[in-house]
This record gives C-alpha cells, sequence and structure tokens, in this order.
C-alpha cells in the first residue's frame, strides 16, 4: 500500500533520508517535497569552495531533476510552506495543500543576524545558503573591501574565500581567540598568523557597534572603541539558530529545536523532525555527520522499523586551503584531567591531547592533521590507552616502532 509523505526542506539531512528510503522501500511512498529555494539538495559544506573558485556550483548538486525524476518525488522548489494542520494531516503551501500520511520536518536553521544599528543596509549579508555564496561572488568581482563578522569555521572560510577572489578582507571576533569552539589559545593564534600571512586581517576580543552606510548601502563597521572599518560588503557568520517557526505554529513541542525522540518522531502523530531544526535530548546539531544517522534512523522509523538514533562524537577541519586544524572531542581544563602537548615552532606544528584517565577525551592540532582520524577513532572508542600512553602523542606509527624501542633501551 501506498502512503503520502510529506517533506519539508531539501537540505543535505532530507536528501539521505530519501535515499535510505527510496532503497529499502521503493514504491512505498507518494513522495512531495516543499523546499524554499528554488532548487533541491546539494552538499552546503561545498559552497566554501563555491566561493573560493575551487568548484563549481553544479558539482556541489547531489539530487538533480532527474534524481527527482527517476524517483517520482512530486518537487515543490521555490515554495514556502505556511502552515501544518497535524490534526487534518495537511501541509499548506504558497501554491496549494497537499494532505500527508506521514511528515517529515526538515527545516534546517537561519543564519543569526546581530541586531546592529544599520544591518538592513544593502551589502550586508549572512552566508549560509547559494544565493549568499552567489552575492559574495558578485561583490568581489569589482574587487574592494570585505568585512566579515565572526570568526568561527563558516567566517574563516567566507573570508578566506573572499580574499582568494581578491578583496582586502578584515575579520571580526569577540573572543579574546579564533574559533573558540573547537581550539584552544595557541592554536587559535597559529591559525590568526597562518591566515594574516595570506593578507587576511584579524581582529579579535572586538566588539561590532554600528554598521555604517552611505546612499542606503553599506560602508563600514563602527567597532566599540570607535575604530571604523571601510568595506564595499559585511558577511554576518557569527552562528545559526534552529528554524522553528513552522513548527511553533503547529503547535509542535519546542524548546531550542523542534523536540524529537530516539525514532526521530515529535510530539505530534504522524510528524517526523530531522536536521539542524531539531533537539534531541536537549542537544543542537549544526555538522553533517550526526545530520546524516538521523536521516537513516528517520528512514528506518517510516519503513516501520526499529531504529535508534544515538549522538556521536564529531571532529571539525577548516576548509581553507593551507591552513590544517583538527579539533574533536572535549578539550577544556579540569580536574582529573591531563594534558600532553606536541611544539614545534620551526613548522608551526602544534598538538594537544586531553586525557580523563587512561582514556583520550580530546584532541586540538595544528599545522600537520594526517593522523587526526586516527585520534578521532581513539576518542570515540573510549578504551584504555595506557599501553601507550607515552608514545601517543606521535600518533599510530610510532606505536609499532615503540616496543622494539623500548627493548633497545
Amino acid at each position: 500500500m501506498t502512503g503520502r509523505l510529506v517533506v519539508i526542506g531539501a537540505g543535505m539531512a532530507s536528501g539521505r533520508m530519501l535515499e535510505h528510503l527510496f532503497d529499502e522501500a521503493p514504491g512505498r511512498w507518494e513522495v512531495t517535497l516543499f523546499n524554499a529555494e528554488p532548487r533541491g539538495t546539494y552538499n552546503r559544506i561545498l559552497l566554501s569552495p563555491v566561493l573560493s573558485g575551487e568548484k563549481r556550483f553544479d558539482e556541489i548538486v547531489t539530487h538533480d531533476a532527474d534524481w527527482y525524476a527517476r524517483a517520482g518525488v512530486t518537487c515543490r522548489f521555490g515554495e514556502r510552506v505556511t502552515a501544518i494542520d497535524t490534526a487534518a494531516r495537511v501541509v499548506t503551501g504558497e501554491k496549494g495543500a497537499v494532505p500527508y500520511d506521514r511528515l517529515v520536518i526538515a527545516t534546517g536553521s537561519t543564519p543569526f543576524i546581530v541586531p546592529l544599528p544599520g544591518r538592513d543596509l544593502k551589502g550586508v549579508i549572512a552566508y549560509r545558503d547559494f544565493e549568499d555564496t552567489s552575492a559574495m561572488i558578485a561583490a568581489a568581482e569589482t574587487g574592494g573591501r570585505a568585512v566579515v563578522i565572526g570568526g568561527g569555521l563558516l567566517g574563516l572560510e567566507a573570508a578566506a574565500g573572499l580574499a582568494t577572489r581578491g578583496m582586502a578582507v578584515t575579520v571580526i571576533h569577540i573572543a579574546p581567540h579564533l574559533m573558540e569552539r573547537q581550539l584552544d589559545p595557541e592554536a587559535g593564534r597559529l591559525l590568526q598568523a597562518d591566515l594574516e600571512a595570506r593578507g587576511i586581517r584579524v581582529l579579535c576580543a572586538a566588539q561590532s557597534e554600528e554598521i555604517l552606510g552611505e546612499g542606503g548601502a553599506v560602508r563600514a563597521l563602527r567597532l566599540t572603541d570607535g575604530t571604523e572599518i571601510a568595506c564595499d560588503i559585511l558577511v554576518m557568520a557569527v552562528g545559526i539558530r534552529p528554524n522553528i517557526a513552522l513548527a511553533q505554529a503547529a503547535g509542535l513541542a519546542c524548546n531550542r529545536g523542534i523536540v524529537v525522540n530516539d525514532r526521530m518522531e515529535t510530539s505530534a502523530p504522524g510528524v517526523l523532525a530531522l536536521g539542524e531544526c531539531v533537539e534531541h535530548d536537549g542537544a543542537l546539531f549544526g555538522l553533517v555527520a550526526p545530520l546524516y544517522d538521523q536521516a537513516q534512523v528517520a528512514a528506518a522509523t517510516l519503513c516501520g522499523r526499529a531504529a535508534c538514533f544515538v549522538p556521536r562524537e564529531v571532529s571539525t577541519k577548516l576548509k581553507v586551503t593551507g591552513c590544517d586544524l583538527f579539533s574533536a572531542g572535549d578539550f577544556a581544563a579540569g580536574p582529573g584531567r591531563e594534558e600532553i602537548i606536541l611544539r614545534d615552532p620551526a613548522r608551526a606544528v602544534y598538538k594537544r591531547l586531553i586525557l580523563e584517565g587512561d582514556r583520550l577525551i580530546g584532541a586540538v592540532m595544528y599545522g600537520d592533521t594526517a593522523e587526526g582520524s586516527w585520534f578521532f577513532n581513539l576518542i570515540r572508542a573510549g578504551g584504555d590507552i595506557s599501553a601507550f600512553r607515552d608514545t601517543v602523542i606521535f600518533g599510530p606509527a610510532f606505536q609499532d616502532a615503540a616496543p622494539a624501542l623500548r627493548s633497545a633501551a
């Protein structure tokens, strides 16, 4: 028997869910897919290489028109959903209503816009989707100056891409060092030095006060200390917020995100949610690995099969050519925790491991990240590393040689 499935949002999470669904139960669902963007699923992670010119947009499309046609998906792209009636099981879009038997909400997130005076000026944009990327590419065609507010992953990728396209870029970051959620202060300083060597100006511990305009367009950013930084474009990349407005209006349980259980089910019968819009056990999700896990669980739930979403450790890498960094786990100092640190200033290499007892719980690396996946696996496994504790900082290759070296000594 075929059921009617409506999916709101064509992001990476729902795209992966549909892949699993069609592989496991082809023909089981008659799918209608809404997306506010006038296109289907693309790899949002690779927008940074598109901005820098390393890739074309068509190269990051994961589900093109032919894919949807083969799967029999009815695409309502460029159409916003205006309401969900969970009692009548109807989704209403700008061009009409669609009934459903099951509904999946995958509305993603929205960029946080700092509430500064002047934020509505022409040339002030976020960095979230293809339109934002296109606007930055267009601005860079005439050169000029750019200001990026936000020294996290997305902000630095935007800054590097604009600099690669010839703009003079200044990064404004409110924290004392860059990427403070992923890096410790020393790794943050190494990253800043690398970016400055590329001609990107970085101002940390700097607070924005007002965006100044002229003729309706941005002309400068003023900081709280009175400094004015001239710019032709200003990019806000200071974080994202789950897009829950539609779910809230429909009466679904929401906190910071749409509340889901281990099966990705919401508080409304027949309604699932996944991706950056959800909250599971008090946690939000912004990296792709857990979103893909959610997609697999949601597909299993739609197929009537038991599955359980279990959050896992995630790692971070910066997609800026020549800036090699890796961060995973918990690297905060604390009682009962020990550090193992390797520094090689001549090569600008820095590695810091955090141990709790005989378990590796966190790692930060800069300059040499080739063995990041090995350390990440140790963190995820949570096993006893006491047998090679003295040599763990040197990576997997040294573990094979260490017993022979100890015997020779």
